[in-house]
């Protein structure tokens, strides 16, 4: 028997538009519609600081559109789901946001996303508009030590908005965080395991199929396959292979201050989760490296997919700093 699954919507040609309406109205004392399928703060940040702006496909809430707020991202620029808004949108953005300080611009490594922001960049530049742009690109699926180009971006960018939006609030020039983040980016690493991929909710596709009893190590967020089938392990089994992976990748020093994140990605269990961030962190530790900062949530997910995502990064002191500072924004809250 096909494998369907039924959502809650209404006409699928409306997805995006509804889930964002809800969503403002649910968080209208920090988020609001700056145009259309544009996130922005309900209350804007001071035009003296440098604006932090990102884009991406719908679908992976509440990612990217969760992190809109004080201290964290200053708009999210909306495509269909999986799909990357197109330049023009996110010109409009660039835009409304156009100031003195300039405007640092956050992208996933995606093909869409590259190529809308490249595209939206050109016309900014064309139209005297300061921006910058920061690719994010920590997977690691590709291969330890893959070129840039073939690792894509997935749930690190978030604590990157985190610490870019403390320092923007701080006062930190487009070049200061054009270097802190870079930092950031640099030193942090992915790895995404399935055991089931998702749908497409607007037509109830199977993005792509795992057999019964197999895990993916490495699929991506649209379904891309990470080549890493093999039968289903324990969680400290899995956590001990991501781990391990994701520290040959990083290479990180004795002593190295460490973050660790366990993104949940739509049908994996908070209990699941809770069991692998335990052994992760215990092999970190075991490893000689102190874990000083740590969440366990779903900040990027992919519809019904079951698994997570790993995130291991090495923190500056500063990055330390920034990503305690206070935020407000729906999906992230430091006080």
């Amino acid at each position: 028997m096909a494998d369907v699954r039924i959502k809650f919507i209404n006409d699928p040609a409306n997805l995006t538009s509804e889930l964002l309406e809800g969503y403002v109205l649910a968080y209208a004392d920090k988020v609001k519609l700056g145009g259309e399928n544009i996130i922005v703060r309900a209350t804007p940040k001071s035009e003296d600081k440098v604006a932090i702006v990102t884009l991406g496909g719908s679908g992976h809430e509440p990612a990217l559109s969760g992190f809109v707020g004080t201290g964290m991202l200053d708009a999210s620029v909306v495509g269909d789901i999986f799909a990357a808004p197109g330049p023009q949108r996110l010109f409009q953005a660039l835009q409304m946001f156009q100031r003195e300080a300039g405007i640092l611009l956050v992208t996933l490594n995606h093909s869409g996303d590259v190529m809308s922001a490249n595209m939206a960049c050109q016309m900014a530049e064309q139209a005297g508009i300061k921006v910058k742009q920061l690719l994010t690109h920590e997977d690691i699926s590709a291969g330890i030590d893959a070129p840039i180009e073939d690792r894509r971006g997935l749930a690190g960018c978030v604590p990157l908005y985190k610490v870019l939006g403390a320092a923007a609030e701080e006062g930190k020039s487009l070049d200061e965080l054009l270097e802190i983040g870079g930092r950031f980016n640099e030193n942090m690493a992915t790895l995404a395991v399935a055991t089931r991929s998702c749908t497409h909710p607007q037509n109830n596709a199977i993005i792509a199929e795992l057999p019964e009893g197999i895990m993916e190590i490495g699929m991506g967020q649209h379904g891309e396959g990470g080549g890493g089938r093999q039968p289903i392990a324990s969680a400290d089994n899995t956590a001990e292979i991501m781990v391990n992976l994701l520290l040959k990748q990083l290479k990180p020093a004795a002593g190295a201050k460490m973050f660790l994140i366990i993104n949940g990605v739509g049908a994996t269990t908070m209990m699941e989760m809770n069991i692998v961030f335990r052994k992760a962190y215990k092999l970190l530790e075991e490893k000689g490296l102190k874990v000083v900062a740590s969440r366990i949530q779903e900040i990027l997910t992919v519809q019904e997919q079951a698994g997570f995502q790993m995130i291991i990064g090495i923190m500056d002191d500063d990055h330390i700093a920034y990503y305690y500072q206070p935020s407000d924004a729906p999906y992230w809250t430091t006080v």
